[in-house]
């Protein structure tokens, strides 16, 4: 394709492209080497951050890491990649994941087609083109025929709407936009929240502050990560056995690596039952314990409280002021996203670290000098840290002014919550895909974006190799993806939980199914099937809106 070129800010601007891809995260690096150096096509990639890295750029704060072991956080699409790329710890920091995603970005040499510190604005639809119209925040125009988002599926940040919030004069964060020359050493520090995030950060910094008061809104069954050093024998075993491991996580259900459990909790005996979950704990990691020591804990209420119930016994054993181990104690399904920690219950015998129970004790008003609780007291605070999560899946899609056919904006077309086709289209928006969408799989994130960043370039290719002007879902195909999203939730305990997972971490926003959580291995089945189906559920239209494909609607 002829490029035109201006130049801006010393950027080179070219205005019109085959693909615009927006985040430089592993879904966005992976996606726009596929577009440009296998499909051949002319690829502008934008991202917000000085860098690569995506989510990872941002979430700097004390004690960032992934919970999924380090052998599998990490791409399987270049073979001497994963043979050459050394690691040393079971779970992999934020410093390591970042500098992996630079290395990527320089061994294919990625960063020439990205364009840092510019986020995109806005994106409309060109009917008329088949094109879409894309406003950068530095006030830039170009056009591409193919829009893909990698926006992340948590980077969208939720700061909680507390009184008083800008009064406060000390120093003020949020963990996942979290500044590089932080120092908290010697400081009264509060931190607001306890979900993964607030549990990482409290354990890493109350060692070092003066005075830690944690607000604590829902008590977290949490189980130890695990993490240390890995013998390099089995670094090497890992590697000689690199394609059984990947293509057993392709066909598992969460992609973490370990054995799936298929054993009922309730068919073994009591002292089994415990002696699984205990060396669950011992090995450490969230989604082994509720994946890999039994069956049905996501679905069957009876094993699951079983799996509650050793947690809680847990809590009781190593928190050593009754008081504070019964606010930390949770009562309700264990149906959340599986939590990991490196001492979280532990760091509450600390005598700098406080429990305050924000159900209990609701915070009244933030301050000038700290947070002041419905009790009257003023906690004084030098920091205040915010670990209140993400506004997950689409908050950062509502944030762009993103229209497609009629105009529609993205925000109007998810307003009863947020959907799509497969977790990568939706319908009215054509030639755009997501990655990472709603309604994609719950499971360990590099396998599941892979999977959708090679279906997304064969879906263009297939549009390529048709001569078609757009591709777009229908929308009998989204309905049917949704209920079936639905459905499939609705069989698990998954669905009783206030959790983020299903938006109710943010005020106002409808309580509404948000992943396929049937698994990676039966989500990858369904993709394959679409595509020997002709792309079932998806339209290709043509310029002369002559000879229309449509295929035949997802039932």
């Amino acid at each position: 394709m002829t490029q035109s070129t201006t130049r801006t800010t010393n950027v080179a601007v070219t205005t019109d492209f085959d693909a615009v891809v927006v985040g430089a995260g592993f879904g966005g690096l992976y996606m726009l080497r596929k577009l440009r150096d296998e499909l051949g096509l002319t690829v502008r990639g934008f991202e917000r951050a000085p860098g690569v890295g995506g989510t990872w750029y941002w979430n700097r704060y004390p004690g960032a890491l992934s919970d999924t072991e380090t052998y599998l956080y990490c791409y399987s699409f270049d073979r001497d990649l994963l043979q050459d790329w050394e690691w040393d710890t079971r779970y992999v920091t934020q410093p390591r994941i970042l500098s992996y995603l630079e290395h990527v970005a320089a061994r294919y040499d990625l960063k020439r087609d990205f364009q840092f510190e510019t986020g995109v604005e806005a994106a409309h639809f060109d009917e008329a083109a088949g094109r879409w119209r894309i406003r950068t925040d530095r006030g830039e125009l170009c056009s591409a025929k193919y829009l893909v988002t990698a926006l992340g599926l948590l980077s969208a940040t939720n700061l909680p709407d507390i009184p008083g919030l800008e009064r406060f004069t000390g120093e003020r964060y949020h963990t996942g936009a979290w500044p590089s020359n932080v120092s908290l050493a010697g400081k009264r520090v509060g931190v607001i929240g306890t979900g993964s995030t607030g549990l990482q950060v409290i354990t890493a910094i109350a060692p070092e502050v003066a005075q830690l008061t944690v607000f604590q809104r829902t008590a977290q069954y949490s189980v130890p990560v695990g993490n240390g050093k890995v013998p390099q024998a089995e670094i090497d075993a890992i590697k000689r056995d690199y394609d059984a491991i990947w293509a057993r996580a392709k066909r598992s259900m969460v992609a973490f690596g370990f054995e799936e459990s298929t054993v009922p909790a309730m068919s073994v005996s009591e002292e089994e039952r415990q002696a699984v979950f205990q060396r669950a704990w011992d090995a450490g990691g969230g989604f082994r314990y509720m994946f890999g020591t039994f069956g049905d804990i996501a679905t069957n209420p009876e094993a699951n409280e079983a799996a509650a119930a050793f947690v809680r016994a847990k809590i009781a054993q190593i928190v050593k002021d009754p008081e504070t181990a019964r606010k930390l104690t949770p009562r309700g399904v264990y149906a959340k996203r599986p939590l990991c920690d490196s001492g979280y219950y532990a760091t509450f015998n600390r005598p700098n670290v406080s429990l305050v129970d924000i159900k209990e004790n609701p915070i009244r008003e933030i301050t000038a000098g700290g947070v002041v609780t419905a009790d009257g007291v003023e906690h004084a605070l030098d920091v205040l840290i915010f670990a209140t999560g993400f506004d997950a899946v689409d908050g950062n899609y509502v944030k762009i002014d993103l229209r497609g056919r009629g105009g529609r904006s993205i925000r109007e077309q998810w307003q009863r919550g947020p959907t799509s086709y497969l977790g990568m289209t939706t319908t009215g928006f054509p030639n755009m895909f997501m990655i990472l969408g709603p309604n994609g799989p719950f499971t360990n994130l590099p396998p599941s974006i892979e999977t959708q960043v090679e279906w997304i370039s064969d879906c263009v290719k297939h549009a390529e190799q048709h001569g078609a002007q757009s591709i777009e879902a229908t929308a009998e195909a989204e309905s049917a993806w949704t209920a079936t999203c639905a459905d499939i939730a609705a069989q698990t305990l998954f669905a009783q939980g206030d959790s983020w997972i299903f938006g109710a971490n943010i005020p106002g926003k409808p309580n509404t199914v948000m992943f396929y959580m049937a698994g990676l291995g039966a989500y990858r089945e369904v993709l394959g099937g679409v595509v020997r189906e002709e792309y079932r559920g998806f339209e290709l239209r043509h310029s002369s809106n002559v000879g229309r494909e449509r295929a035949v609607a997802a039932g």
